[in-house]
């Protein structure tokens, strides 16, 4: 009975991951601090984990893995060369600016050395906390977003030197840091080089291989192997490891079983977060934290001004607008969890005192257990201010059977019937907050106005059956029924009308299909006060398919009537509206038979500007 304890605690831990990031996530504060808070409860708090949190931290970090191997595939190569400019000039600047500041700053307290290596250290902010704060908010695709994300990539790479420099600055030479001695740059270059090779010639083949085998825990086995490969071999090489995963996902973005690895891996990524941040939670020092507590309480806003204050301004230098530059700067003011190996090892290097160390962990720690709480301020003051920043155009895995123009209320239903069926559909819309708050479902939508030709093909048009147009507005809908019909008119077009008289103008353009968006909820609201006033189903059903059958009857007429007269939204007043049934004075017992329809209205009539009876 060894195990039960591991096992009693490894269910401590699972239960308050599942009750702390449920309760977090209900009221507003995000599944990341419900972890962190987990993690304290449980460690320090009620000390029911007694040893391995290291052991658990050095397991929840394979969710960073993880992680950047999903975003990874999420970059193809070419994104990432237009990044370039972001991650090699901002990112090198904010380490740079904010290491020297935060040394100098270090330096009143402390030797040189020890100054550099916690300047440095906690230069670097978390990869694991801001990317699922802004994955959580399906930010990671907006302009500030990757902005952030290039940063926290230099950042991934800029802990290599910095383990490197580690022996020259230990008082006890290298032998006491042999462990983080650089690698050998020959080495470093031929393994990125075979994960290169590997990764482009060797594993779509494998993969093809695999998908005929049919065995789908193959397939999941297979993905882990590449991530966890790809990540020893760059940890090897000198390289973080995620650094490693990062790499191999990029390489992977374009293959064509790049969603298969995506759903294989994302239950992982995410359990292994969450496990990342109960660690950290675990591994807190409280009797640091209560010995310092004054220190722990002053350090951790000052470094979150501190490298706010800097990355804000050197946004602004590299083009970034008001907007992204605050949400970059509140997102990214934490200290990260690769403070925590720099730390360990300038410790174990003699460089820092071991209590020093305790205390910077617990300031990195607290610094990120307030990024929830910077980010809300982010997104509060840039939305009041300037509103919400557009997504960047990405249609990588765009293109199915159908392909949705609008995703708003008329759309979001329709959506369901056809995700409901199994099929395809890839959707797009033009409203930043609206792919936002859809990306928090699950919904992927991509970025663009239907009214743009080279948004239609990057969006899959040539390969979809059906196109539905679903936007709100009946001019926008009309214009892109235009384009649509003029550059694809072999294509289906199923389309959301405004009205009786866009339904005619949707009708003369040749639609494959048209509805009034109020048509049908209009008729069930009718059936419905029919029931309630006493008619059984079937008498309210009846009456309500002759009102149908009627009104589609009436439209055939009035098509015939104005086919070939240019029919146009802008001509609102072309039909004149007419009632189905005979109006009947108050108190008239109500008519079974079915009225005749009025007769037509004489050539080049207006109507009165009055209320649509049946729309």
């Amino acid at each position: 009975m060894e195990a039960a304890p591991l096992f009693a605690e490894i269910l401590l831990i699972l239960g308050g991951g599942i009750v702390a990031g449920t309760l977090f996530k209900r009221i507003g504060l995000g599944t990341v601090l419900g972890y962190l808070f987990a993690g304290i409860l449980i460690g320090p708090v009620l000390q029911l984990i007694e040893h391995g949190q290291e052991e658990i931290l050095h397991l929840g970090e394979l969710g960073v893995v993880f992680l950047l191997f999903i975003i990874g595939l999420e970059l193809k190569l070419s994104r990432l060369w237009a990044l370039r400019r972001q991650i090699f000039g901002l990112g090198l600047a904010q380490v740079a600016v904010t290491g020297a500041v935060l040394t100098g700053a270090m330096m009143l307290a402390t030797s040189w050395q020890a100054a550099t290596v916690i300047g440095f250290g906690l230069a670097l902010s978390s990869t694991a906390f801001a990317l699922q704060v802004l994955e959580e908010r399906g930010e990671l695709a907006t302009r500030f977003g990757q902005s952030a994300f290039a940063v926290l990539l230099f950042q991934d790479l800029a802990i290599v030197p910095l383990l490197a420099v580690l022996p020259l600055l230990s008082p006890a030479g290298e032998a006491s840091v042999a462990v983080h001695a650089p690698v050998s740059p020959l080495w470093s270059v031929g393994a990125l080089l075979a994960l290169i090779v590997v990764g482009r010639y060797v594993l779509n083949p494998l993969f093809r291989i695999l998908a005929q085998s049919g065995a789908r825990e193959v397939m999941i086995g297979a993905a882990l192997f590449v991530v966890l490969a790809s990540a020893l071999l760059m940890g090897l090489a000198g390289f973080s490891m995620a650094m490693g995963a990062f790499i191999a996902g990029v390489l992977l973005a374009e293959s064509s079983y790049r969603h298969e690895l995506e759903a294989n891996i994302d239950p992982f990524r995410g359990l292994l977060l969450g496990l990342f941040f109960i660690a950290v939670g675990l591994s807190l020092d409280l009797s640091v934290i209560a010995a310092n507590w004054w220190i722990v309480l002053l350090g951790t806003p000052v470094l979150m001004l501190v490298k706010a204050a800097v990355l804000y301004p050197l946004c602004r230098l590299f083009g970034e607008s008001h907007t992204a530059a605050l949400r970059v700067a509140l997102v990214l003011p934490q200290g990260g969890e690769f403070a925590f190996v720099l730390f360990s090892a300038a410790s174990g290097a003699a460089i820092l005192p071991a209590e020093l160390g305790s205390l910077l962990v617990a300031v990195v720690t607290l610094s990120m257990a307030l990024t929830p709480l910077t980010d809300y301020l982010g997104r509060r003051f840039s939305v009041e201010e300037e509103g919400l920043e557009a997504p960047e155009e990405d249609f990588a895995g765009a293109g199915s059977d159908i392909l949705m123009i609008g995703f708003s209320r008329f759309g979001q239903i329709a959506a369901q019937v056809l995700l409901s069926s199994g099929l395809g559909l890839t959707i797009l819309d033009s409203s930043p907050e609206r792919i936002r708050n859809a990306a928090r479902f699950g919904f992927r939508i991509y970025y663009g106005s239907g009214l743009r030709l080279e948004v239609l093909e990057a969006a899959g048009i040539r390969r979809a059956k059906i196109v539905a147009v679903c936007t709100n507005t009946p001019e926008t809908t009309t214009r892109i029924v235009d384009l649509i019909r003029a550059e694809f008119p072999d294509v289906r077009l199923f389309v959301r009308s405004y009205d009786r008289n866009h339904t005619l103008a949707l009708r003369e353009r040749g639609v494959a299909f048209e509805i009034r968006e109020t048509l049908e909820s209009a008729l069930s609201f009718g059936g419905a006060t029919l029931e309630a006033l006493g008619f059984d189903h079937s008498q309210a059903a009846a009456v309500v398919g002759d009102v149908r059958t009627r009104d589609a009857e009436r439209i055939l007429l009035q098509q015939a009537r104005t086919a070939g007269t240019g029919s146009s939204v802008l001509a609102p007043t072309r039909v004149t509206p007419e009632p189905l049934p005979e109006p009947r004075p108050p108190g008239s017992k109500a008519r079974t038979a079915r009225t005749q329809d009025a007769a037509p209205a004489p050539a080049g009539a207006r109507s009165k500007p009055e209320p649509e009876p049946v729309r």
